[in-house]
C-alpha cells in the first residue's frame, strides 16, 4: 500500500497594517508568544518595517528606553501592536494612507537579529 499522506505547507507569515495598528497572523506570532513588549523599527531605504520581541527581563531592565517599547497583545491565533504614531510614519513611508483599508505585507523572521521584517515594497 503505497500512501503519501496529505502534509499542509507552512503559511506565509503576513501583517496587517491599519490606521492605528499592526496585527501579525498566526504563522507570524508564532515568533511573539513569549514577548512581553516589542521595539518598532523602520528601514526606509529597503522599506521595512522591522519588530523585535522583548521578554519581561528586558522589557523591565532599564537598558532600553520606556519610550521605545511598545505593549503587544498575543492572542492564539493572532497578535497585535497598537501604535498610532508609528502607523502615520509607515503611511509617509508607502504614500498610502490608511485611513479606507488594511494593507496587508509580506512578513519574515531574520534568525540573525531576531527580528520580524514585514515587506512593505509588495503588499499581498
Amino acid at each position: 500500500m503505497g500512501i503519501n499522506w496529505f502534509n499542509e505547507p507552512p503559511k506565509q507569515s503576513v501583517a496587517t497594517l491599519t490606521s492605528g495598528s499592526i496585527t501579525l497572523n498566526k504563522p507570524a506570532t508564532t515568533f511573539f508568544e513569549n514577548a512581553y513588549s516589542v521595539m518598532l523599527g523602520i528601514d526606509s531605504d529597503a522599506r521595512m518595517v522591522v519588530i523585535k520581541p522583548l521578554s519581561k527581563s528586558e522589557a523591565m531592565s532599564h537598558a532600553i528606553p520606556d519610550n521605545k517599547k511598545i505593549r503587544i497583545t498575543v492572542r492564539s491565533s493572532y497578535s497585535r501592536i497598537t501604535n498610532k504614531a508609528f502607523m502615520d510614519e509607515v503611511a509617509d513611508l508607502i504614500g498610502t494612507p490608511f485611513e479606507e483599508a488594511s494593507i496587508k505585507f509580506p512578513a519574515s523572521w531574520d534568525n540573525k537579529e531576531q527580528v520580524l521584517m514585514i515587506d512593505l515594497k509588495g503588499d499581498i
